[in-house]
């Protein structure tokens, strides 16, 4: 058993020492836990706030919610995990989000979700950019674009797990066994971190190191940063579309809730799938910025698709289109961060990279669902398309000087 593990894990992590093999195993065992029992909830919360009498724009608030917690306090926390340690952080925010889960057993209005909501996004900043620098932290930087597209595999395949697992739940049993369960998982998760994912050797002697807090304004001014940043936030209002509305859409084209599970496991699958070939070729290829500008692209035309979609076929396409396009540029993003950030401030330029990523998610939670109320579905995906083409001429104009 142990032989055939470890040439597994020397395939992707280019042979490191044992420990670090041992390391990004068992965070990306973690993170595929984490994100599949938290993701559960993912197509499940909009419909049961419907059925606790939300209407559309309300359900975009919940979900916004959550998002905008998360994304104010991602780069706070990021910075915390540089100084208190990332295993110690990520512990934290794993407990919440498990007290979350359970805690929508007991919601009975639409306010009640928004109060968890709350709290979810404050357990998810505190577990996803401390992880993603834990990462950075074990992996040699000829290496950080595959390590990246691994552990985003992980990742994404509990994204596209998660929502399917939890949409048959919920068609079989209910909500409230949807949230049970959930949170049975995610706090079985708590004891693995705790006892078995080791403690990175850099993360620790950069704690110890003064005058952390002045790297603040250092990552602030850089550009590079500031690019990834950028092009990192119109991807994700494209992904705040797809992940609020698409439930609501697709309900309302007559497509059953289980196949609306199937359109989310359709977009993580290709999103996870293609991580590991582009986390390759990330590292392999000349100028990353190229990647990052094709799979903008293709998620600005997913988005397109998805506001004239009628049928499930149209849904899975563009669904397996997001995915790729995602797939494509966050592999290269991540590693662009991990090489321009200094090591000593790396869980800060993460926690702006999750910033972006749940304030892309938040404001299109927020305003599109009174766009949808106003003006339909197309209009309201032609406009997401349109801002992630914006951001990506940002990232351009940000990343122009940069090698």
């Amino acid at each position: 058993m142990r032989r055939p593990l470890m040439a597994f894990l020397n395939v992707w992590t280019g042979r490191p020492v044992p420990s670090l093999r041992l390391s990004l195993f068992l965070a990306c065992a973690l993170t595929f836990g984490f994100y599949t029992a938290s993701y559960m909830r993912i197509p499940v919360v909009p419909l049961y706030a419907k059925s606790l009498g939300a209407d559309t724009a309300t359900v975009g608030w919940i979900n916004s919610i959550f998002f905008l917690t998360a994304g104010c306090l991602s780069l706070p926390v990021g910075l915390l995990s540089d100084r208190w340690g990332r295993k110690r952080v990520a512990l934290g925010g794993v407990f919440v989000v498990s007290l979350t889960c359970f805690a929508l057993t007991w919601a009975g209005t639409p306010a009640h979700l928004m109060a968890i909501y709350f709290f979810f996004g404050v357990g998810l900043s505190a577990y996803g950019p401390t992880m993603m620098s834990y990462v950075a932290d074990i992996s040699p930087v000829t290496h950080v674009g595959r390590s990246y597209g691994w552990y985003t595999t992980s990742l994404y395949v509990g994204m596209s797990v998660g929502p399917a697992i939890g949409a048959w739940i919920a068609e079989r049993f209910g909500f409230q066994d949807v949230f049970v369960a959930s949170g049975v998982l995610t706090a079985g998760l708590l004891l693995v971190l705790a006892v078995f994912l080791p403690t990175p050797p850099a993360a620790a002697s950069n704690a110890q190191k003064p005058g952390l807090a002045l790297m603040v304004p250092r990552v602030l001014r850089s550009r590079p940063l500031w690019g990834c940043w950028l092009v990192t936030l119109g991807l994700c209002f494209g992904l705040g579309m797809f992940v609020t509305f698409i439930p609501l859409h697709a309900r309302q084209t007559g497509i059953p809730v289980a196949s609306i599970g199937l359109i989310f496991m359709v977009q993580g699958i290709s999103n996870a799938l293609f991580r590991i070939p582009f986390g390759h070729w990330s590292d392999r290829t000349r100028d990353r910025r190229r990647l990052v500008a094709l799979g903008s692209l293709g998620t600005a035309g997913a988005m397109l698709g998805f506001g004239g979609a009628h049928l499930l076929w149209h849904f899975l396409l563009w669904a397996g289109l997001l995915g790729a396009g995602l797939a494509l540029a966050f592999t290269s993003i991540g590693a662009l961060i991990a090489v321009v950030a200094d090591p000593r401030s790396r869980g800060l330029a993460m926690g702006g990279y999750n910033t972006s990523i749940y304030m892309g998610i938040m404001a299109a939670s927020a305003a599109m669902g009174i766009v949808i109320t106003h003006k339909g579905y197309f209009f309201a995906f032609f406009g997401a398309a349109v801002f992630t083409g914006l951001c990506l001429l940002l990232f351009g104009f940000f990343m122009k000087s940069a090698r």
